[in-house]
């Protein structure tokens, strides 16, 4: 296959998944990219190592006293794109015209009065308070078999819901089940764009939360629960039937997750940090 040159659109998710700590071989697979591509973008950033939101955000922290996510920048930086300015011209990174996809996304349709993340506040990037969540769906062997996956955003605390369909009613009244008993703990959710979503409504009104969607195909701006997926594929890898796994793996997934510490939060596990119990290491 012949190489073609990254667009602008594929060098920002590279940057932001790995920092998530995604593998080359998982960005590869999310961008349609071969591993070498994604090995060379890499090796060509390493000295310089961040892109030039990151560095803007640096700055304001240090010269101005102002907290932006990296993340953030670069939503503001494409919304005044939309919006018909020009800050994305002066990013580090040459630019080529985007050529607009048309596939999937286009197929599926659109989600009746969805929030997109651009409004989302800006605290629910800084991860500093439990109760900002990200959720998504697993899709077993055959599509016929479903997981439904929550994490904090703060503390990696996650929930694995399994499912007997994809259906938006569905996902709605599951998810309204287990996050019910967690209302106090539940101030935002972010999706993706998928339509078992469609009912997102019911959801935050019995919730009383607000729901915000990523922007299409872009997981990184829900990296963490992509990164939990990817934890729980280690477990039931691609082309399980969730039908045929039981409550009780379920359960061992979830505490297994929970009860591991993590270096991004201090070596504490997301139960200390969720639930403020103290746990004891699980053999593997």
């Amino acid at each position: 296959m012949a190489y073609t040159q990254l667009t602008e659109t594929e060098r920002y998710p590279i940057s932001s998944l790995r920092e998530a700590g995604f593998s080359q071989l998982f960005i590869a697979e999310s961008l349609k990219r071969s591993p070498s591509t994604i090995s060379r973008e890499l090796k060509r950033n390493q000295e310089v190592q961040t892109y030039c939101p990151e560095q803007v955000a640096d700055y304001l922290k240090q010269h101005k006293g102002i907290s932006l996510h990296h993340e953030t920048i670069y939503r503001l930086i494409y919304q005044d794109k939309r919006e018909g300015g020009d800050l994305w011209q002066h990013l580090r990174i040459a630019r080529k015209p985007y050529r607009k996809r048309y596939g999937r996304y286009e197929r599926r349709g659109k989600i009746k009065n969805r929030v997109s993340i651009d409004e989302r506040p800006e605290l629910v990037d800084k991860k500093e308070r439990i109760g900002d969540w990200e959720g998504d769906t697993i899709i077993g062997k055959d599509k016929k078999s479903v997981l439904l996956t929550w994490v904090d955003r703060k503390t990696l605390y996650t929930i694995i819901v399994k499912l007997d369909s994809k259906q938006a009613s569905e996902v709605a009244k599951a998810a309204v089940k287990v996050l019910y008993p967690l209302k106090q703990k539940v101030k935002t959710i972010t999706f993706d764009n998928g339509l078992e979503f469609a009912d997102h409504e019911i959801i935050g009104e019995e919730l009383e939360t607000q729901i915000y969607f990523a922007h299409p195909y872009s997981p990184w701006e829900r990296g963490i629960n992509e990164n939990i997926n990817g934890l729980i594929r280690q477990y039931f890898p691609k082309g399980t039937n969730f039908n045929e796994i039981s409550d009780q793996e379920i359960n061992f997934v979830v505490n297994r997750l929970n009860n591991r510490p993590r270096k991004t939060r201090g070596g504490k596990t997301p139960n200390e940090l969720f639930k403020g119990i103290r746990t004891c290491l699980l053999p593997d």
